[in-house]
């Protein structure tokens, strides 16, 4: 960071409000509930291929 470029105050990545230390990265506990709602919901899932084993190959067709 540069000496001409302002501090920059964390923000909230739920509603967008300055963080409180207390509840990093969030800036309330309802933000936090939030945000972990939404992972226990599947909002947040990792979509998956359902075409390919984990080290890349492709099944074969006698394992389906």
């Amino acid at each position: 960071m540069s000496q001409h470029e302002p501090a920059r105050t964390p923000i909230c990545p739920v509603c967008r409000k300055a963080t409180a230390e207390e509840f990093r990265p969030f800036c309330s506990r309802r933000c936090a509930d939030i945000d972990l709602n939404r992972w226990f919901s599947g909002v947040y899932a990792v979509p998956m291929k359902d075409d390919e084993d984990e080290d890349g190959a492709s099944p074969s067709s006698e394992e389906r």
